[in-house]
């Protein structure tokens, strides 16, 4: 199974520096050269460009260096302008089906952080230029000419950046907040150091969270055939100024996560105080919550919490545990746990006559076999109630036909 890693964690990612990994990783820079062809021919504020790709180094480091200058007018340039020449790009290019549907998730994902940041109707700016066309569609490209759309994709935690930059709306501090903004809405971490430069811009913080399967602090097993290094605009002075992108063979798409294991031990708490505290934790983000039943001191029975929890969530879970349970602390382990891939699609079930749609949650083993395919709960607990009947066995048939419809491709 082949693995793409993106390295984005010293230096961040740009659309350019993305372009420059994948040409210096892949070799194909004639598809960039087609895809600037078609945005002169097809985008209506674009009145000529001109593409250059070279050889640099950023402190030591050699890399690809993708730079398109463009002569254009974005003044009046609305979200429905910006979609609408996008998609003229795309249907005169040879991509797949995915492909294309990919760079429309990430067009809008750019036009919904606009809207969300600066409020629906806004002029789009720096964010829909040909620069910004060229980076979506030339990415999806690179990875769809080269058979990776479909490999397993990875990111380390994207470094932002500090201090101000200057743009269309005024000087904005960075991280900007449309960066921000995308991180957020899909929850992506992210690393930082004290250089005083963008990083991480909106187009390539658009086209990570749409690219990457998981943010991993660590590379995923596997046997590396290949490494691209793309250039950003400047050399900085703390770190090269680089993105890296790693393709391999591995088993399967597992990983080892850094994660924190959070545990306090009380004796003096109810049963409905626990259940209250654990179902907060895990509203809260925890990855789990488990209550073990012991002896403490003086013979009194006591409770340990324990809650493993992703790094940048751990003080926020900790200061719950504190505030639900009344504990004076609690004890923290940073650990590492190896995740293999787990997916979620939806199933038409037939159960006692009636159809139903359930979510199912499917584990996948190490040489990609289906490890274990389990039923929601919470869909089992509707059909138990709609229908009248035990819980049990709704499940004895859920997992009848789930297995009957076999794992996912």
């Amino acid at each position: 199974m082949k693995i793409l890693v993106l390295d984005p964690r010293l230096a961040g990612i740009s659309g350019d520096m993305l372009l420059g990994a994948l040409v210096d990783l892949t070799g194909k820079v004639d598809c960039l050269y087609e895809v600037a062809s078609a945005i002169e021919k097809e985008v209506e504020y674009c009145e000529g460009l001109e593409l250059k790709v070279y050889d640099v180094e950023r402190r030591g480091v050699k890399a690809k260096r993708v730079e398109l200058s463009a002569r254009e007018s974005l003044k009046g340039v609305t979200p429905e302008a910006f979609k609408r020449n996008l998609r003229r790009v795309l249907e005169g290019l040879d991509l797949s089906e995915v492909a294309k549907e990919v760079a429309w998730k990430v067009a809008d994902e750019i036009c919904d952080a606009e809207a969300r940041v600066h409020g629906p109707g806004h002029e789009l700016f720096e964010v829909a230029s040909v620069d910004t066309i060229f980076d979506v569609i030339g990415a999806v490209a690179l990875l769809d000419r080269s058979g990776l759309l479909s490999s397993e994709i990875y990111t380390t935690p994207p470094a932002l950046g500090s201090g101000a930059v200057e743009t269309a709306h005024g000087l904005l501090p960075i991280p900007t907040p449309m960066t921000l903004e995308v991180l957020r809405k899909h929850g992506f971490a992210y690393s930082n150091l004290a250089v005083e430069h963008e990083l991480t811009t909106p187009t390539g913080a658009a086209l990570l969270v749409n690219l990457a399967k998981r943010v991993v602090d660590f590379y995923p097993p596997m046997r590396v055939e290949g490494v691209g290094y793309g250039a950003g605009s400047k050399d900085l002075e703390l770190v090269p100024n680089v993105l890296r992108a790693v393709l391999g063979e591995g088993p399967s798409p597992v990983a080892r996560e850094r994660v924190v294991v959070l545990e306090t031990t009380v004796d003096d708490v109810t049963g409905e105080v626990l259940g209250h505290a654990v179902e907060r934790l895990l509203e809260l983000g925890a990855l789990d919550v488990v209550v073990l039943t012991g002896v403490g001191k003086k013979g009194r029975p006591a409770h340990v919490v324990r809650v493993l929890s992703k790094p940048e969530r751990s003080s926020e879970l900790a200061e719950a545990l504190i505030e639900e349970l009344g504990t004076l602390g609690v004890r923290a382990l940073e650990a590492f746990r190896f995740v293999v891939e787990r997916l979620e699609r939806k199933l038409e079930v037939e159960v006692c006559g009636k159809r139903f749609e359930v979510a199912v949650k499917e584990a996948k083993a190490l040489d990609g076999r289906a490890l274990r395919v389990k039923p929601e709960y919470e869909d089992l607990k509707k059909i138990s109630r709609e229908l009248g009947i035990p819980l049990r066995r709704v499940l004895e048939i859920l997992q009848r036909e789930v297995e009957g419809q076999g794992p996912s491709s």
